[in-house]
């Protein structure tokens, strides 16, 4: 009875945040259920805890419903990956998060963001060209599939 309250309750806007290590298992249960090869618990914490990384979730209640880590050395950042939760996809909650981590980096400095996408994936595409990244490379025969493998576009935003 409690978790139907807590659900009930919890349908409005995400909270958005810092993540931290705390997050790792829900991370790396999401992570695993968006790409084909997802990441460890272990690996997720290992990177958040890692001060060259920064990462933000939104949760829907107590729930993780997304996240975005990146990785910055200097001026520059590679984001590393962003994830949604399947029955929040196509919401907007991806655009939030990334609008939030790009203000986030801009305040640490980072002249540069920088990402790989599989060229097959239409609403990460969307995503990031409507938030101002450009293609500056492709790798052919990156990412394996059941029709051929296809490239990893390498995006950059400028954020200066």
């Amino acid at each position: 009875m409690i978790g139907f309250i807590s659900n009930l309750f919890s349908r409005g806007e995400p909270a958005m945040g810092e993540a931290d290590a705390r997050d790792a298992p829900a991370i790396a249960t999401l992570h695993g259920a968006s790409f084909r090869r997802g990441w460890s618990e272990q690996e997720v914490e290992a990177l958040l805890l890692d001060r060259h990384v920064i990462a933000h979730r939104a949760l829907i209640g107590t729930k993780l419903a997304g996240f975005i880590m990146s990785r910055l050395v200097e001026d520059e950042a590679e984001i590393l990956s962003v994830a949604v939760v399947r029955r929040q996809r196509g919401l907007g909650l991806a655009r939030q998060l990334l609008n939030l981590h790009l203000r986030r980096l801009a305040g640490l400095g980072t002249r540069a963001v920088f990402l790989e996408v599989d060229e097959r994936n239409d609403p990460a595409l969307r995503l990031y060209r409507r938030a101002g990244f450009n293609e500056v490379s492709r790798r052919p025969n990156y990412y394996p599939g059941p029709d051929g493998n296809a490239a990893a576009l390498v995006l950059r935003r400028d954020l200066f």
